[in-house]
C-alpha cells in the first residue's frame, strides 16, 4: 500500500464494509471516475432467433394453487354430480389423499366481454378484462407439493437449484437500461413464496442474472443499498480505494475467472441503482386517479396494489422480466390460496388481495400502450380438486392434472381460450399443455427459440426446458 493510500484499522474497516453492499458497489462509481480500469459490464446484445412480439414480461405468480373449477373454468356438470361420489378416475391426486365428495363452483359463473369467456364473481375486475385474456384451460403438471411445483413453474424443475425463467431471459436478452437489473421479484408483503428466494436463481448462469427482489413496502426497497449514515465520506473513499486494489489484486491472480466478474458486475449494478431505485420505485409523480385505480388505500389488497403499480413503474423504464408474487408459502390463518379447509373463506381473503390490482395493471399497461409488446403471464403452481378434502369439508385438496393459466398483450389472441379439462375438471380434455410448453411459448414470444437458449454446464448444454417443450401455435395471434 502507497504512502497516499494508508490502511485504515481493521477492525474500523471491517465495520464501515459491514454496512451495506451499495457500500461497496461504489467501488465501480470511483474506478470509472478515476479511469482506474474498471469496465462496464457487456451489453453483448439480445440472442434472437425470429422477430419478438414482446419486448418484456410481467408475471403474477398466484402461490398455494388457485382453484380452476372457482375461477375460469366453469363445469356445469358438477352441479348435477354434486355430492356424489368419484368413480372411474383412478388414484387420489391430492396431497393429503382424504377422499370426499364432488363439489360444484361456491361461485356463481357468467359469460363476459364480446368474447363470453367464463369467469367467476369472486373475480369482478378480471372479469372486466375477460375481451384481452388469452386463457389455457388445459396446464398439467407434475407435481402436488407447493415448493417443488413452485420451482417447476418458476424453473422447469421439481428440484431446486436450476436457473429461473427469469434468470434465462436475463441471460439470453440482457436489460435495456444498465441502471436497473434485467430480472425483479416483487414478493408478496405477508411473506415469501414455498421455496424462499431459490424461486429467483441464477442457478449455474452467471449471478449479475439472478432476481434482484424489492421490498415494495419499505423506505428502502433493495436491502443494504444506501450508504450507512454513520460512515463519512472519507472513512467511504478510504475503504473503496483498498477494495479497489484488492479487486484488482485477484482479477489479475485469476484473469478468465467468470463467477468473480459477474460478481463484480453485480456490484457495479448495485452503485448504478442508488440513483435509479428511489426514481423508479416512487409514487410521487402517479395521478389520483391511478392510484385510485390500482386501490393503493384499498387495506383488503394488503399491500399488494403497491406491487403491481411498482411493476409497471419497473418495465416502463426497462426492467425486462417482472415478477410479482400474490401470497406468501402457508401461515396459519393461511396467506396464499391453499384453500383446504374452507375453499370460499380462502379464495374471497385471496380475490380480495389479488382481482382489483392485477385488472388495475392489465388496463393500464393497455390504455398507455405498453400492452402491445409486453406478455403478461398470470400462473399458479396447480389447480384444486373437483371433489372436497374429506366428507362434509368445503374445502378442496391439490389438483395438478388440470389447471388454468392465462396469457394477455403481445403476441397473443385476446379473448381466446386454448385447451379444455374433462366435464368435472379433473383431467385434460383437450390439447395437454405442460410447463415447458408454456415456457418455450414465452420465449419464442420473445424471439427465442428454446432449443437454442442453452448453457454448458457438468457436460450438458442446459436450458430452461430440459428436453422437452413444444410452442403453443394455438394460442398465438
Amino acid at each position: 500500500m502507497s504512502a497516499d493510500h494508508p490502511l485504515l484499522p481493521r477492525r474500523r474497516f471491517l465495520t464501515s464494509a459491514a454496512g451495506g453492499l451499495g457500500h461497496v458497489a461504489l467501488a465501480w462509481l470511483l474506478a470509472r471516475d478515476r479511469g482506474l480500469g474498471a469496465t462496464a459490464p457487456s451489453q453483448g446484445g439480445p440472442t434472437l432467433h425470429h422477430r419478438p412480439r414482446a419486448k418484456r414480461i410481467v408475471q403474477v405468480f398466484c402461490c398455494g394453487g388457485v382453484s380452476h373449477l372457482d375461477t375460469f373454468d366453469f363445469k356445469p356438470e358438477l352441479e348435477r354430480v354434486h355430492g356424489t361420489e368419484l368413480k372411474g378416475r383412478g388414484e387420489n391426486l391430492g396431497f393429503f389423499g382424504q377422499p370426499g365428495r364432488l363439489m360444484k363452483s361456491v361461485y356463481p359463473f357468467r359469460q363476459r366481454g364480446q368474447s363470453g369467456a367464463w369467469v367467476s364473481d369472486l373475480l369482478p375486475n378480471l372479469a372486466g378484462c375477460a375481451d384481452d385474456l388469452c386463457f389455457i384451460h388445459s396446464m398439467f403438471a407434475k407435481s402436488n407439493n407447493h415448493t417443488p411445483a413452485t420451482f417447476h413453474m418458476n424453473s422447469g424443475f421439481t428440484l431446486n437449484g436450476f436457473p429461473c425463467m427469469g434468470a434465462w431471459l436475463s441471460y439470453g436478452l440482457g436489460t435495456e437500461n444498465e441502471n436497473l437489473p434485467a430480472f425483479v421479484v416483487l414478493p408478496d408483503p405477508r411473506g415469501l413464496p414455498a421455496g424462499g428466494s431459490i424461486n429467483w436463481t441464477s442457478g449455474f448462469l452467471p449471478a449479475n442474472h439472478q432476481g434482484v427482489p424489492f421490498r415494495t413496502q419499505a423506505k428502502e426497497p433493495v436491502v443494504d443499498l444506501e450508504t450507512p449514515a454513520s460512515v463519512t465520506p472519507g472513512e467511504r473513499s478510504a475503504d473503496l480505494r483498498m477494495l479497489h486494489e484488492v479487486n484488482g489484486a485477484f482479477a489479475s491472480a485469476h484473469p478468465g475467472d467468470r463467477t468473480f466478474a459477474a460478481r463484480l458486475r453485480s456490484y457495479e449494478l448495485a452503485a448504478r441503482m442508488q440513483v435509479s431505485i428511489p426514481e423508479a420505485t416512487g409514487f410521487e409523480g402517479e395521478s389520483e386517479a391511478t392510484r385510485r385505480l390500482y386501490g393503493l388505500d384499498d387495506p383488503a389488497n394488503k399491500g399488494f396494489a403497491r406491487n403491481c403499480l411498482m411493476a409497471r413503474r419497473l418495465l416502463e423504464r426497462g426492467v425486462r422480466f417482472v415478477q410479482i408474487i400474490n401470497g406468501g408459502a402457508f401461515g396459519s390463518p393461511r396467506i396464499n390460496w391453499d384453500g383446504h379447509e374452507n375453499l370460499r373463506e380462502n379464495h374471497d381473503t385471496q380475490a380480495a388481495t389479488m382481482d382489483r390490482p392485477v385488472a388495475a395493471l392489465i388496463q393500464d399497461l393497455k390504455q398507455r400502450g405498453m400492452l402491445e409488446d409486453t406478455l403478461f403471464v398470470w400462473s399458479t403452481e396447480f389447480g384444486r380438486s373437483p371433489v372436497t378434502q374429506g366428507i362434509n369439508n368445503p374445502g378442496r385438496d391439490h389438483h395438478p392434472s388440470v389447471f388454468t393459466t392465462f396469457l394477455a398483450g403481445a403476441g397473443v389472441r385476446p379473448g381466446h381460450r386454448y385447451g379444455s379439462s374433462d366435464e368435472i375438471g379433473y383431467s385434460v380434455g383437450e390439447n395437454r399443455v405442460t410447463i415447458p410448453d408454456l415456457h418455450a411459448t414465452i420465449l419464442h414470444l420473445l424471439g427465442i427459440d428454446h432449443e437454442k437458449l442453452t448453457f454448458y454446464h457438468n457436460g450438458i448444454n442446459r436450458r430452461l426446458t430440459d428436453v422437452h417443450g413444444e410452442v403453443i401455435r394455438g394460442v398465438l395471434a
